[in-house]
C-alpha cells in the first residue's frame, strides 16, 4: 500500500555531509536530565532501508518518499573528497501506509540526478513545479537553488531547469521546503544579513514559479549558530527546524515554534525523546502523529539514518469550578470556551451542577478561557500550560462578578431563579440572584414587590398552578429570612397560564426553560 501523501510537502533535509557535527559546547547546551521530555513523546524506529553511507529525508511526491543518498548506485559514482563518499542523489521510495515502513529505492530522476550533489527537494501544491539544491564540483557544500517544471503528460520528465534569483555568490541555499498552499518557500541561507552561519528564511512564491526577496525569519527563531531544515505540521501551525543555537543538548536538535498572529512564538526544544547529543535534523510529518526523522546518533546504519518516528500526544487536563465573586457560591450552567492565543475557539463546554468543568489542554501552550452565565459580568482570564507531565492536572477557579439588575416597565429585569425539579426548593446558585433583589429593597426602603410564579406547560394546569404558587411562596420567604418585611412582599403564581412564548405542545427545553420563570413586579 501507498501512503496518499501527495497534497503533503514536507520539509527535508539539507545537511552537507562533511560538514561540522561536533557536539555543541556553547553555553546555550543543556543535560537531559535538565531537559527532560520537555512535553513531547516520541518513539523512534529504524526504516530498515539504512545503508553505511547517508539516507536523508527529502519529502514527498506522488505518493512516494523522496530520499537524498550518497550511496553508490554503480561503478560510475564519482566520489566526493570533501565528504569521502559518493556525491548524493535523490531516490523514491513506496510507502506502507499501515506501519509507514519505506521501501525498494529507487532513483528519482535521470534528469534532476546529475554528477554533481543533489540534495534537498520541495514541490509546489500541484506537483508540476520542483524546487531542489544543486552544489557544484568546486565546492559540494555550497548549494543553489534550482525550479523546473513538470512536461504535460509525461511520465516524470522535468523541463526548463532554471537557477533562481535568490541565488548569490559565495552564498549556500538549502533546504527548500513550500507550504500547503504553494504561495511560500521556506529555507535556510547563509546570507550576509543573517544573525550567524545558516539562517531561515522565507520567500514568496510569484504565479510563475518564480521567488520574492527573502525575507529572514527573525531573531525569535535564528540565532548566532546555524538554523535549517524549516517544515510546517500538517495544520500550518507550528514551524518545526533544527537548531544548533536555542537550549539544546548538541549539534542540532529539532525545535517548535507557533505560528501565531503575533509573530513567531519563542522555539521550544523536542526533548529527549528525540533529540541527542548528536545531530537530529529534518523531522516532517506524514499524518498527523508519524513522520520521519533523520539522525546521525549512534547506533545507526550509517552516517545519517533515516528512522520513523511516532509522536503521541501528551495530554494534560486544566480542571476549576466557577463561583459567585462575593458569595462563593458554585454556579452551574456557565458557559465556558476555551481559546489559543489567537483567540482561535479550542472548545466549549457548560459547568455542571457543581460549578466544576474541564478541558483538554497542551503542554506549554497559552489559553484564554471566556465565561459567561445570565446575571454576571463575562469573564475573560489568561491561562498557560507550563507542565511537561503527561496526565499533569492544572487548577483554575474562576470568579464571576453579578451584574447589577436592571429596573424596567416597573419590572426587576432578572435572570430566572431555578428550583430542583418538580419542586420548590430554591438552588443555591439562585440565591446570588434573591440577593440582588435583597439589595434593591434594602436601597429602596418603600419599594413593594409583586412575586409572580410560572411554569412550563408540562403537567397538568391545576398542578403547575400550585407549583408555581409554592415556587413564589419560596422565593418570599426566602427575602424575608433575609431581612426584608413580609409586607412588602405578596407573592401569586399562574402556572402555564402566562407563557413567555407561546409554543403549544411544541416547545423546545430553551422554550420552557424561558416559560420557567419567577417575575418580580414593582407595586406602586
Amino acid at each position: 500500500m501507498k501512503t496518499k501523501l501527495c497534497f503533503l510537502l514536507l520539509l527535508v533535509t539539507n545537511l552537507a555531509i562533511g560538514q561540522d557535527t561536533t557536539i555543541n559546547t556553547a553555553n546555550n547546551t543543556t543535560t537531559s536530565t535538565s531537559l527532560g521530555e520537555n512535553g513531547f513523546n516520541f518513539e523512534i524506529t529504524p526504516t530498515y532501508e539504512n545503508t553505511e553511507f547517508s539516507e536523508i529525508g527529502s519529502g514527498f511526491f506522488k505518493e512516494k518518499f523522496i530520499m537524498v543518498s550518497s550511496k553508490k548506485a554503480g561503478g560510475l559514482s564519482k566520489i566526493d573528497h570533501k565528504t569521502g563518499e559518493a556525491y548524493k542523489d535523490l531516490y523514491c521510495l513506496n510507502i506502507d501506509d499501515e506501519n509507514g515502513l519505506i521501501s525498494r529505492p529507487l532513483s528519482y530522476s535521470r534528469i534532476l540526478n546529475t554528477h554533481f550533489s543533489e540534495d534537498q527537494i520541495t514541490f509546489s501544491k500541484n506537483e508540476e513545479t520542483v524546487y531542489y539544491t544543486r552544489s557544484s564540483h568546486e565546492n559540494s557544500l555550497e548549494f543553489k537553488l534550482y525550479k523546473s517544471d513538470l512536461e504535460k503528460d509525461s511520465n516524470g520528465n522535468w523541463i526548463n531547469q532554471m537557477a533562481l534569483s535568490i541565488n548569490q555568490p559565495n552564498v549556500s541555499i538549502e533546504t527548500p521546503f513550500t507550504n500547503r498552499a504553494g504561495d511560500k518557500l521556506y529555507f535556510s541561507a547563509n546570507y550576509p544579513d543573517s544573525y550567524g552561519g545558516f539562517d531561515l528564511y522565507v520567500s514568496e512564491i510569484k504565479p510563475d514559479g518564480t521567488l520574492g526577496a527573502p525575507k529572514n525569519l527573525g531573531s525569535t527563531v535564528n540565532t548566532a549558530k546555524d538554523e535549517k531544515y524549516p517544515a510546517l505540521s500538517l495544520d500550518e501551525k507550528y514551524l518545526f527546524f533544527a537548531s544548533k543555537g536555542h537550549k539544546n543538548l548538541g549539534g542540532y536538535d529539532l525545535f517548535r515554534s507557533k505560528l501565531s498572529n503575533r509573530g513567531i512564538r519563542q522555539p521550544r526544544n523536542l526533548g529527549t525523546t528525540i533529540n541527542t547529543e548528536q545531530d537530529d535534523i529534518a523531522l516532517f510529518f506524514a499524518t498527523k502523529n508519524r513522520g520521519y526523522v533523520t539522525s546521525n546518533k549512534p547506533g545507526g546504519v550509517g552516517s545519517y539514518d533515516v528512522y520513523i518516528f511516532i509522536n503521541h500526544d501528551v495530554l494534560q487536563s486544566l480542571t476549576g469550578t466557577v463561583s459567585d465573586l462575593e458569595t462563593k457560591i458554585k454556579l452551574p450552567n456557565a458557559k465556558l470556551t476555551l481559546r489559543d492565543d489567537d483567540g482561535i475557539e479550542i472548545a466549549n463546554t457548560f459547568s455542571a451542577e457543581d460549578g466544576s468543568f474541564k478541558f483538554e489542554v497542551a503542554p506549554f501552550e497559552e489559553y484564554s478561557i471566556t465565561t459567561s452565565k445570565a446575571g454576571f459580568i463575562t469573564s475573560s482570564v489568561a491561562f498557560t500550560a507550563d507542565h511537561t507531565e503527561d496526565k499533569y492536572i492544572y487548577v483554575k477557579d474562576i470568579y464571576l462578578q453579578p451584574t447589577v439588575p436592571i429596573i424596567k416597565d416597573s419590572k426587576i429585569m432578572l435572570e430566572n431563579i431555578y428550583f430542583d425539579f418538580d419542586k420548590w426548593n430554591i438552588k443555591e446558585e439562585s440565591f446570588v440572584t434573591l440577593n440582588k433583589v435583597v439589595t434593591i429593597l434594602n436601597n429602596h426602603p418603600e419599594m413593594k414587590l409583586d412575586i409572580q410564579g410560572h411554569t412550563d406547560n408540562r403537567g397538568s394546569a391545576s398542578y403547575n398552578l400550585l407549583l408555581s404558587k409554592r415556587r413564589a411562596a419560596s422565593t418570599v420567604k426566602y427575602l424575608e429570612e433575609h431581612g426584608i418585611a413580609s409586607d412588602r412582599l405578596q407573592s401569586e403564581g399562574y402556572g402555564e397560564t402566562r407563557p413567555v412564548i407561546d409554543c403549544k405542545t411544541n416547545c423546545s427545553e430553551e422554550e420552557h426553560q424561558t416559560n420557567r420563570r419567577i417575575e418580580f413586579l414593582i407595586v406602586k
